[in-house]
């Protein structure tokens, strides 16, 4: 059986033990012992005002990460692009190849990543509007960032004057861009733009071989990519036995209930405290709906799934996001479930 190569999504969760400190120190160690057994990519999510993720700024912990590992690639998965200005990104962008050339991706999304009250603070207060027209205005934002991100910079017309921006003085490398999107909307912008894309499969779980069949059949080749580029992300708890995969992969499960469901948001579980919880049948049906997705179980089960949708949607990488769980007593600052889902898989 040949595995996939292996990449690793981390949305920095925040356990009910753990301060953020704590979340990212954990973060920096997963990261290490992926960059160890050789896993291709680690992207980190952008999220904000939300009590169980701290990831809020990916090139903040880009630049952690990278610097913190050797030979991985370290990337946003994603930077939602409506929440800043182009140049803004296409700068620290710039800045972290200059500073990790060959090492860095930027994925770009579409959706703003948080509710509606913290999207208004992100504006600085702004109408609701410039949320809209930012959204609107997406594939113009992700044509600027590539172009400002370019050694020869763009030309900006103030006044009847042109002048040359540039994100970084003299540049001698650029970081990969990706697309990002749990829609087909990002599916066609990409494959207009010539640009490698990824659909957001362990957050929608459904419509990832459609999103796939538009974008690979309507792919129009860029300078930066002559074909089809793209691979799978999927939500993944790998154990010795698989009761103990199903026990690490609780607190998570309930986290995304409580997502979908419209219920207030916390800290995530410690998988003794979430085995506590007493769901309503619906609720019950709902999370074994959602964990059919997911690759929970022994190692053997793992990577044979792995394999499985590989092959089901013709892609040679997948980016696992581990989500097990932590039980009472576990170190704060090391998620030692998440770390042995890694080892288990190589």
């Amino acid at each position: 059986m040949s595995l996939p190569t292996l990449s690793v999504l981390d949305l920095v969760p925040v356990r009910s033990d753990q301060c953020s400190a704590d979340a990212v120190a954990a973060t920096l160690a997963l990261a290490r012992v992926a960059d160890e057994l050789g896993f291709h990519r680690y992207w980190l999510a952008e999220h904000h005002n939300m009590p169980a993720v701290a990831a809020t700024s990916p090139p903040v912990l880009i630049g952690l990460v990278a610097g913190a590992t050797q030979r991985m690639r370290v990337g946003s998965g994603g930077v939602m692009l409506p929440n800043h200005a182009p140049l803004v990104v296409a700068e620290q962008f710039a800045l972290l190849e200059a500073a990790f050339p060959g090492r860095i991706d930027l994925g770009l999304g579409r959706a703003p990543g948080t509710d509606q009250v913290t999207a208004f603070a992100l504006r600085h207060g702004g109408p609701a509007e410039e949320a809209a027209e930012a959204v609107t205005r997406f594939p113009e934002y992700v044509d600027n960032v590539v172009a400002m991100m370019n050694p020869a910079g763009v030309g900006l017309s103030v006044g009847g004057r042109s002048h040359a921006v540039r994100a970084t003085p003299v540049a001698t490398s650029t970081p990969d861009v990706w697309l990002l999107g749990s829609s087909d909307y990002s599916a066609r912008l990409a494959a207009q733009q010539g640009l490698p894309y990824v659909f957001a499969h362990h957050f929608a779980g459904r419509g990832t071989a459609e999103a796939l069949e538009i974008y690979r059949s309507s792919f129009q080749p860029s300078a930066t990519l002559a074909e089809p580029r793209t691979f799978l992300t999927v939500n993944a708890v790998v154990a010795p036995t698989a009761e103990q995969a199903q026990q690490l992969a609780l607190p998570n499960l309930l986290m995304m209930l409580a997502l979908r469901t419209g219920q207030p948001l916390a800290a995530q579980l410690l998988v003794e405290e979430a085995e506590g919880v007493d769901l309503p049948p619906a609720h019950r049906d709902l999370l074994a709906a959602m964990q059919r997705h997911w690759v929970i179980g022994t190692p053997e089960q793992a990577k044979a799934r792995l394999v499985e949708l590989a092959e089901r949607f013709e892609v040679d990488e997948i980016m696992v996001h581990p989500v097990a769980g932590a039980h009472l007593g576990a170190q704060a600052d090391r998620s030692p479930g998440r770390e042995a889902t890694l080892r288990l898989l190589i």
